[in-house]
């Protein structure tokens, strides 16, 4: 599940359809700082995708579970 969970996001955005600002900051949350600094970006990326990106968030998960 973790890994489908990290190729929806990986496909959600390298497609473009997202604001830059948004990949920005999750590109930002996936580096290895130390500190709650990354989580809070990861968790804001997280909460921004699931109320306002739905749609593509699911369209992205089914297309992470087919091989």
């Amino acid at each position: 599940m973790i890994r489908r969970a990290a190729r929806a996001v990986r496909l959600l955005l390298t497609e473009g359809s997202l604001p830059r600002l948004l990949r920005a900051l999750a590109a930002f949350a996936l580096l290895p700082i130390p500190g709650p600094v990354d989580e809070a970006a990861l968790l804001v990326v997280a909460f921004v995708l699931w109320v306002f990106y739905r749609d593509r968030l699911r369209d992205a998960w089914r297309r992470a579970g087919d091989p």
